[in-house]
């Protein structure tokens, strides 16, 4: 799966989901649930403010000078006898992977939950050579065993599939006979994969954060699956974006004091992982081999930009939890694996405007994203950013727009234009409405329909406040009211 795994115009995805309420009404509770724990556990932290100007300023503080932190953290992970690559694309990344398989003749893999390996399309590129690719992410796997459905959202991935369908899938390819019990079929899947843990020959984990003072990568995660990927099988390979770093321990603090709050709306998770090489002589468990794949994948392209503080995201899915436009069209109307208000911002940076560039309309410009995320991105600016690039250096938006949004402008600056056309359009509006709203075959209007699909527009009235005030100071000078 990569970045992009639906490519079909922005509104037929959009009426796509609006056809499944159950999908709608899953996000929704979702919604419900994690903002209604998160505000709890956040009231109960004065200095979360506090918490969240540190944590922005040590996002900022490594991204400004990533190249030293990178270096730092590739040099001690090494000395702890870790393998480090850096990969400028999901190419290089996907070919490295490939290639520590090939030396250790490896025929099957286990993977816990990561994002960036979707967009790196490693799952495909494994496949592809014959792998046996075993997600252990118990949403994860729901996905893969129903034809690699793909995710509503980062942290929930499949919360947009009822139980009853779970079932349906689990006994169509898996020969499950038990009921819709969430726990039945929890017990059934943990039984299913523990087998793949035993015989896998290497493992695969993303990485929350690299800490640079010490070269240790962290996993954070609710199920036993991320700690069982990485010490089982004898190899693991770790895939870590290059901007998931934090200079040191004390740093490491700052950001996990948000992550899970920010998240799930719980203080801490159930598993956290902090891995620092491969196991040493005498320990129990832990790879003899590891590997960390450090991927670009145009994040440089990025960095320093006026884009730069959408990398300090520590993809918590904050933002997808209060976002009023995410919570009626659901994370498949994006059609990336980064979806949401974050994903709206950073697809386009990665795949382009002319394939993503009707994602940053996706917002009502509210701020909600900005006030609940936990390192202080200012995303309704930067989508706000993206439209003026779109507007300016790009086709991407329909030719008709120019012409009527610049008419709209010259009218609108001038106040003999603006009141003779509020007039007019006035006199127009009463023609052809209906019961005092506009007429349905007025939706198929280019730019206006939009907005009569989705308002009850009444007409215009022929005298506007203007002309009541102006009556008003008149008659006020003449002593009559």
């Amino acid at each position: 799966m990569s970045i992009l795994y639906d490519e079909r115009p922005f509104h037929t995805r959009v009426k796509d989901v609006m056809d499944n309420q159950f999908k709608v009404k899953a996000i929704q509770k979702a919604q419900d649930v994690f903002y209604t724990k998160r505000k709890a556990l956040v009231e109960q932290v004065p200095a979360w403010e506090e918490f969240r100007t540190e944590a922005a300023a040590l996002r900022d503080h490594t991204l400004r000078n990533l190249d030293y932190y990178l270096n730092m953290f590739a040099e001690n992970a090494e000395k702890a006898g870790a393998h480090v690559f850096f990969a400028n694309s999901d190419k290089e990344a996907t070919d490295y992977a490939l290639e520590v398989l090939r030396q250790k003749e490896a025929k099957m893999i286990v993977k816990s939950k990561s994002l960036l390996t979707e967009e790196i399309s490693l799952n495909e590129e494994l496949i592809k050579a014959g792998i046996n690719v075993n997600e252990t992410d118990l949403a994860e796997f729901i996905l893969q065993t129903d034809d690699w459905n793909p995710p509503s959202h980062i942290v929930v991935p499949a919360l947009h599939l009822e139980r009853s369908k779970i079932r349906e899938v689990f006994h169509d390819k898996l020969g499950y006979e038990g009921t819709e019990n969430p726990e039945e079929m929890t017990r059934f899947v943990r039984k299913f994969i523990r087998k793949r843990f035993l015989t896998a020959n290497v493992g695969f984990t993303g990485c929350n954060f690299g800490v640079a003072e010490t070269g240790s990568i962290t996993i954070v995660s609710n199920e036993g699956n991320g700690r069982m990927s990485s010490s089982i099988p004898r190899t693991q390979i770790a895939v870590m974006g290059m901007e998931r770093l934090v200079p040191d321990l004390a740093s490491l603090d700052v950001m996990m004091e948000l992550l899970v709050r920010s998240s799930v709306g719980a203080k801490i998770s159930n598993y956290f992982s902090l891995i620092t090489g491969p196991a040493k002589p005498g320990e129990a468990d832990g790879p003899e081999d590891l590997h960390i794949i450090i991927v670009n994948n145009g994040r440089t392209n990025v960095l320093g930009g006026e884009f730069n503080s959408m990398l300090r995201c520590i993809h918590c899915g904050a933002c997808m939890n209060i976002c009023p436009v995410y919570r009626h069209i659901t994370g498949h109307a994006y059609g990336s694996i980064y979806p949401g208000p974050m994903g709206a911002v950073l697809t386009p940076l990665l795949v382009g405007y002319e394939k993503a560039g009707a994602l940053p309309y996706a917002s009502t410009l509210c701020g909600e994203c900005w006030e609940h995320c936990p390192v202080k991105i200012p995303i309704h600016e930067l989508l706000l950013k993206h439209r003026e690039n779109i507007a300016e250096h790009t086709n991407v938006r329909p030719a008709i727009e120019k012409p009527i949004f610049k008419t709209a402008a010259t009218m609108f600056a001038n106040s003999f234009l603006y009141d003779m056309g509020t007039k007019a359009a006035a006199v127009g509006m009463k023609a052809v409405a209906k019961d005092d709203a506009m007429p349905e075959w007025m939706k198929v209007l280019p730019v206006a329909g939009g907005w009569i699909k989705s308002k009850d527009m009444g007409t215009m009235k022929l005298h506007k406040f203007r002309d009541v005030y102006a009556k008003y100071e008149k008659n006020k000078k003449k002593g009559t009211f």
